[in-house]
């Protein structure tokens, strides 16, 4: 750590170590996420060039999607509701009826 940082106790991002929701692989982002009733992992694709919306009404967020998913164990609707800027960053989520996971947790027991 900087003498700076020591001394007016700037804190920065990158030493909170969150993990990131969307993970960036070639031209899609991916989400894993956790149904709440049942437990059943997803790990949703979704192409920028194909399932991201531009959006045009609002300046800050270029893109959006609103996607629904259904398990194969149980029949609970799971909605993800996201809003990305030109660099595909998120502004807004909202992912009703399941949990969001890490990559690593994801993996786990699969």
């Amino acid at each position: 750590m900087g003498i700076f940082k020591k001394i007016f106790r700037i804190t920065d991002h990158e030493s909170k170590k969150v993990p990131p929701t969307f993970y960036s692989e070639g031209n899609s982002l991916v989400i894993y996420f956790r149904c709440k009733k049942c437990g059943e992992k997803f790990a949703a694709y979704l192409r920028k060039g194909y399932d991201l919306i531009t959006n045009y009404d609002d300046s800050q967020a270029c893109y959006f999607i609103n996607k629904e998913f259904i398990g194969s164990k149980c029949f609970e609707k799971i909605n993800l509701l996201a809003e990305f800027d030109e660099k595909y960053k998120i502004i807004k989520l909202n992912l009703t009826g399941a949990e969001i996971l890490t990559r690593q947790e994801y993996e786990k027991d699969e």
